[in-house]
């Protein structure tokens, strides 16, 4: 295939569309604004601490991550596994919930629990084995609710939703009220059922640069620290979007005012970012925040967590802490211990270090009385305002398709699917069938 197409942004999404053109024999050009790509999944490295930014994990189970990066590439991104499930934690009681499936070890443990009752534990087997039946397509179309609604009507308790639900899916969905559409839940349910959720060991951009190195082998140019202005029809004036264009070819205009023209563009920025330079009203801005904080103790002062998310089930500040380097003793130094910490809702975003840091204290004292917790220190603060795009019921059928553009472009983000790695991924394939249609 002859011609040569233009990635803006270097997400996920921009990433899969750019090695797919490039390996279906386009001359590709990628550009990003920042220095490094990435896009949301970016990792820095503080004090000898590995941060995501912000607290994000890789679901294994999700389809487009091994298609993507291939099982070679997969391995070598060296997956650091929870244990499945999660610790419910409250003052002065800490009770593992696992998958008896995935997890046999700890079944006794589990059935156990009585922060969850046993026929909530039958209900969640019946759930998984409907799931798991579905077909792909079936996910993301039909009618929709919240996710309270929607475990209600499979009869689970008030106790199962406030206990595991909220604070669990709270984490994944940003959301303990559980007002996110259904169709988040019944994805990612599906997806931990059938695989594992990780982090790599050299930290969440491991995946991104992975993908970079596919891209690069396939003969993409990738350029960084590259801003868009404008993209315009190669004829002049501008493109007509939503409505009719008779532009063969396409036109970047760059922050420093030079140009590049082309026969297509994939528009991969951010979903703010990609609205401006599109005009397609249909992209949504409204993002919801997250604050994770990381944590640091010595290492022998840390306590036996084991390898789960500890679900504060007695309050919401922090929703969950996460023994990270437990999990991937890589994030950490050898002498030390760390935790990532995440508070939900706008009200975090201005919340004093000192403050988060100290609520985070007072949980895991709560949680492990016999511990020592006065030398907990803050690693850092990560202050999302746009950590994913807000998914009420009803929002996907409302969501734009890659192809809405008139003219030599497409869109290529998670907005064009559900906010998460596997609709950035998905949309990186479907935006590059599209653009071949210009080539």
């Amino acid at each position: 295939m002859d011609g040569d197409a233009t990635v803006v942004g270097g997400g996920l999404s921009g990433l899969v569309a750019a090695v797919r053109l490039a390996d279906a024999g386009a001359d590709v050009t990628l550009l990003e604004r920042h220095s490094a790509v990435g896009g949301r999944v970016r990792t820095e490295t503080v004090d000898g601490f590995t941060l995501d930014r912000g607290f994000q994990v890789l679901f294994t189970g999700y389809p487009a991550v091994e298609r993507e990066l291939g099982s070679d590439a997969l391995d070598d991104l060296d997956i650091q596994r929870f244990d499945p499930g999660a610790t419910i934690c409250r003052p002065g009681s800490r009770s593992v919930l696992s998958d008896p499936m995935r997890d046999p070890r700890h079944a006794l443990a589990s059935l156990r629990n009585d922060e969850i009752s046993f026929s909530d534990k039958l209900r969640t087997l019946a759930l998984r084995y409907d799931l798991d039946r579905r077909d792909e397509a079936d996910f993301f179309s039909g009618p929709d609710a919240s996710i309270r609604e929607y475990l209600r009507s499979w009869g689970f308790t008030d106790e199962y939703l406030a206990n595991f639900v909220e604070p669990f899916y709270g984490g994944i969905t940003l959301d303990r009220t559980l007002s996110t559409s259904k169709h988040v839940f019944e994805y990612t349910f599906r997806a931990m059922s059938r695989g594992a959720i990780g982090v790599p060991a050299a930290g969440m951009a491991a995946l991104p640069d992975a993908l970079a190195d596919r891209a690069r082998a396939a003969g993409v140019d990738i350029r960084t620290g590259t801003a868009v202005e404008s993209v315009r029809p190669a004829s002049g004036g501008r493109l007509s979007f939503g409505g009719s264009s008779d532009a063969d070819r396409a036109v970047v205009e760059l922050a420093d005012g030079s140009t590049r023209e082309t026969d297509v563009v994939v528009v991969a920025a951010s979903p703010p970012e990609s609205r401006r330079l599109t005009g397609i009203d249909a992209i949504p801005t409204e993002g919801v925040p997250n604050v994770t904080g990381w944590y640091a103790l010595p290492a022998d002062a840390a306590p036996d967590s084991g390898r789960r998310i500890l679900l504060n089930a007695a309050g919401e500040s922090p929703n969950a802490v996460v023994p990270m380097s437990t999990i991937a003793p890589e994030y950490a130094p050898d002498d030390r211990a760390l935790f990532a910490a995440t508070f939900l809702g706008d009200e975090p975003l201005h919340r004093p270090a000192d403050a988060l840091r100290d609520d985070v204290r007072d949980a895991l004292r709560a949680w492990f009385p016999d511990g020592d917790f006065a030398d907990l220190e803050t690693v850092d603060v990560h202050r999302i305002r746009f950590a994913q795009f807000a998914q009420p019921p009803g929002v996907h059928a409302t969501l734009p398709d890659v192809d809405d553009p008139e003219g030599p472009v497409v869109l290529a983000g998670d907005y064009t699917e559900w906010s998460s790695i596997q609709g950035a991924l998905e949309s990186g394939k479907t935006a590059s069938a599209a653009a071949r249609a210009y080539l």
